[in-house]
């Protein structure tokens, strides 16, 4: 209560709440508050031994919260976010590691349908190939996060989700690390997409997305077979139009047929015609006129499900052309 009314008394004198000193007494109504997640954890299945010794574990983070509310604007073009997102270096490296990974990658694909170079791309989007895949306490930045206020039934049922996860065994508290906002490990899920996608790659009881890349292979293919991915084709590709881009009907609610697209113009980036498949797709311009053009078909919707971006789609799908193996239809 106290916090509350030193926010709004800050507020009020035109003072920035995140460098207002209230920390202290942030703890300490934290700590009360941290008291009440026991009943929900035990709802969910989780042991009491277990449900104190996360509780236990939940510290308040301050710079969560910072990070929650300084998120930067997006500036880059799309041409910029594919020059400096994904330069030729990190084309090189995703190269190599499709190479040394290809047996856990072509089992992924084989299990779930889902190409091997998708996954590759989606890993080397996410976190690098993981490499970066945050250092914070995941439960600790949750609970931060949902008692905040600001989302705190969104992070509050993560939280839960979170407790399902140690409470399966499939990381220990300390290890469970992941960004400031609770994505974890090699693929970034969050916990309650770790308890719908999440995978036993190798058989040995856990699905551990944060080390065994078998695991993280096959929960990733699974998120996107799990959310209609068409085996058969591809994401989509670049063209180039006959006319002016006014001229066309753009978006997820102009689908037509690729013949229909034809009839209008619309040519593969090299000017050849488009293949000749009983397909629909949808025309984009994440580019504006001047920028890139692409027809996208229903794995483009897919990869969306993942990140509702048109630049962070378009970029995996990207990268996935660069990897070029294996070929498929389209």
């Amino acid at each position: 209560m106290f916090k509350r009314i030193l926010v709004k008394l800050a507020t009020a004198l035109g003072i920035s709440v995140l460098f207002f000193p209230t920390i202290s007494v942030a703890k300490e109504d934290f700590a009360q508050w941290k008291l009440s997640l026991k009943p929900l954890f035990l709802s969910k299945g989780v042991n009491e031994n277990l449900a104190d010794e996360i509780i236990a574990s939940l510290n308040y983070i301050p710079r969560v919260i910072e990070l929650d509310r300084r998120q930067p604007e997006g500036t880059m073009t799309h041409e910029e976010y594919l020059s400096k997102v994904i330069p030729e270096w990190k084309v090189k490296k995703a190269r190599e590691k499709f190479k040394e990974n290809l047996l856990a990658l072509r089992k992924a694909e084989s299990e779930t349908g889902v190409g091997a170079r998708f996954i590759a791309a989606l890993w080397g989007k996410e976190s690098h190939f993981g490499k970066i895949t945050g250092n914070f306490h995941v439960p600790s930045a949750l609970a931060t996060l949902a008692y905040d206020g600001r989302r705190a039934e969104f992070f509050r049922s993560e939280l839960i989700a979170a407790a399902q996860i140690l409470s399966e065994g499939h990381i220990t508290i300390e290890d469970m690390k992941g960004s400031w906002a609770g994505a974890m490990g090699h693929c970034q899920f969050m916990p309650s997409s770790f308890l719908r996608f999440a995978r036993d790659g190798d058989g040995d009881g856990k699905k551990d997305i944060w080390s065994n890349k078998s695991d993280v292979f096959l929960s990733m293919g699974n998120y996107l077979a799990r959310s209609g991915w068409d085996s058969d084709g591809t994401w989509g590709r670049q063209v180039k139009l006959t006319r002016p881009l006014s001229e066309y009907p753009v978006g997820k609610n102009n689908k037509l047929k690729l013949s229909e697209w034809q009839q209008k113009g619309v040519r593969r980036s090299d000017m050849s015609d488009l293949p000749n498949v009983d397909i629909e797709a949808y025309l984009i311009a994440p580019g504006g006129e001047k920028g890139r053009i692409y027809l996208v078909y229903n794995n483009f919707d897919v990869i969306m499900r993942w990140n509702r971006s048109h630049f962070f789609a378009t970029g995996v799908g990207y990268l996935a052309d660069r990897i070029g193996y294996p070929k498929i239809k389209l």
